[in-house]
């Protein structure tokens, strides 16, 4: 009878085992699915571009309604309108984090402003862009122009900044809050000098994501920023990014060639970003560390 039970027992841990293996496997072939269709569509898309992007294809305009020429009036487009709307979007986003978070007491209206994000966050961007094509186009009489697409941009983004920055606080240990209350800081001081430091990497992540959302948006932007080939003077000139010029050019057949150069632009750009700032913010992390120590 011992010997029975012991036989069931030891069939249960070998079944238990073989089931957590396979669940191992599938989790590590899904992760190597998502990776690997990254992979293979930044792959063909740099194998296509790279041989494209020559010093003059990068600091030249485009000719010949981009069929010739380059891509410099673009790559401005893209950085004005990315910096203006993560200008306007990250002190708006990190501040009502900051409410939310440290000053907002439960309540239905913090419940109101938590659904109204996500619902925001739902929406498609070519709303926005009909949205930001009627109020700033044509009702504020702002035209097609870089600050009305840099707005436009900033209310899409601004949703993910707020999430993201919320979390980022929600995970600082309330501990940290304690002992600076209890040390005579107020609240402000808390939130800037114990709070914000050490949420700075949630906080930054989500930065980094609306900027890659800014760089690659193209409904909006071509509503409210327009399309225009020349290098623009002022906030109220029309602009064309790299993402619209690439759609124009592949949607309309004009150059598939400098479609891909495009593109290999707009991947390395984001890569970049990312990069530097993954790197800035591992190496504040580490300076933390140390000064803990």
């Amino acid at each position: 009878m011992r010997d029975k039970i012991t036989d069931a027992g030891h069939q249960r841990i070998r079944w238990a085992r073989s089931r957590d293996r396979t669940a191992m496997h599938l989790l590590a072939a899904s992760a190597a699915l998502a990776v690997g269709v990254l992979v293979v569509i930044i792959g063909y898309v740099l194998w296509q571009g790279l041989p494209v992007l020559t010093p003059q294809f990068l600091l030249h305009a485009p000719e010949n309604m981009g069929r010739a020429g380059g891509i410099f009036p673009t790559i401005v487009g893209t950085v004005v309108l990315t910096v203006g709307a993560i200008l306007v979007a990250a002190p708006l986003g990190v501040g009502t984090a900051i409410y939310l978070v440290e000053y907002a007491h439960k309540g239905r209206a913090v419940e109101v402003i938590r659904f109204g994000t996500e619902a925001l966050a739902g929406i498609p961007s070519i709303i926005f862009g009909l949205f930001g094509f009627l109020f700033f186009v044509i009702y504020l009489g702002l035209g097609w122009s870089i600050i009305s697409g840099a707005l436009t941009l900033a209310g899409m983004i601004l949703p993910t900044i707020i999430r993201t920055a919320e979390e980022a606080l929600l995970a600082v240990p309330a501990e940290y809050r304690e002992v600076s209350r209890s040390l005579g800081a107020s609240r402000w001081q808390t939130v800037t000098r114990v709070v914000l430091p050490n949420a700075l990497p949630g906080i930054l992540t989500g930065i980094m994501l609306g900027i890659g959302r800014s760089v690659g948006e193209t409904a909006a932007v071509i509503f409210t920023a327009g399309a225009s080939l020349r290098v623009p003077h002022s906030l109220f000139d029309p602009v064309r990014t790299m993402s619209v010029h690439f759609y124009l050019l592949a949607r309309e057949g004009i150059s598939l060639r400098n479609a891909y150069g495009t593109a290999a632009v707009l991947v390395l750009s984001v890569l970049v970003v990312n990069f530097v700032a993954y790197y800035i913010m591992n190496l504040q992390m580490a300076r933390r560390r140390r000064g803990t120590l």
